[in-house]
């Protein structure tokens, strides 16, 4: 395989009904837009029973139905928070983590070093991360995975990416390779893929080659890199879309 090939985000979504949580960080065709997405998937009550809101430029994971809560530690978190130029993106409370060590002056490794995946036995669930930068006039962006050494969760290893933004060019970086019991995590580097359309465009080639029945919510904002102004667009399952 060519290593600069991308592939195509619709066809790997649509091959894989569980690919878990997902996160998405590149920049559009026309060379103006900061995009990333961020998509939960569940297969318990627990985990289908999940809405995003929006809460100024940082979104909350909140219970549908909190009658229904099983364990709100995994399910109740910011995936998405900004902190001055900065963009950060993750499947967990991690991102809470990753913002007060920013606000500290520290960085984005050493946050996530103080962390490990999640204690769900016997799955294991990574922990992902990505953090844009807008500090000059272009981006770059990082992401990160915290997963198991072994199957007995006896040790985390930490593997970091650093990415310069290219035009029509992203990557995906998801918490399962695809379903099984338990779920394998994903492995290798996230994968290269194509950034295509404007925002509606691409946020519904996401929602719509996800899995039906295990999709949950989806979120996706486009930052202008010359007027660092924004626009998102936001999916429920249980609550349908908003803009």
């Amino acid at each position: 395989m060519n290593v600069y090939e991308a592939l195509d985000l619709k066809q790997i979504l649509s091959q894989n009904t569980y690919p878990g949580r997902g996160i998405v960080v590149g920049k559009s065709e026309d060379n103006c837009w900061a995009v990333t997405a961020y998509f939960i998937m569940g297969r318990s009550e627990n985990s289908r029973n999940r809405i995003f809101v929006e809460n100024g430029q940082d979104v909350v994971i909140y219970p549908y139905d909190e009658s229904k809560v099983e364990d709100p530690s995994l399910i109740i978190y910011s995936p998405v928070r900004k902190l001055g130029n900065q963009l950060i993106v993750t499947n967990g409370d991690q991102t809470d983590t990753i913002y007060t060590f920013l606000q500290q002056g520290r960085s984005f490794e050493e946050a996530l070093a103080t962390r490990s995946f999640e204690p769900d036995a016997p799955n294991f669930t990574p922990r992902i991360s990505s953090i844009l930068d807008f500090s000059n006039a272009d981006f770059s962006y990082k992401m990160s995975i915290l997963k198991s050494g072994d199957a007995n969760g006896s040790c985390c290893n930490r593997y970091t990416f650093s990415y310069n933004a290219l035009p029509g060019i992203g990557h995906f970086i998801h918490t399962y390779q695809q379903d099984g019991n338990p779920i394998p995590t994903f492995v290798g580097e996230p994968e290269r893929i194509h950034i295509e359309g404007d925002i509606d465009t691409f946020t519904k080639s996401i929602w719509e080659n996800l899995n039906p029945d295990n999709k949950i919510s989806l979120y996706v904002r486009f930052v202008n890199l010359n007027t660092k102004e924004t626009e998102s667009r936001m999916i429920n399952k249980h609550g349908g879309a908003s803009k």
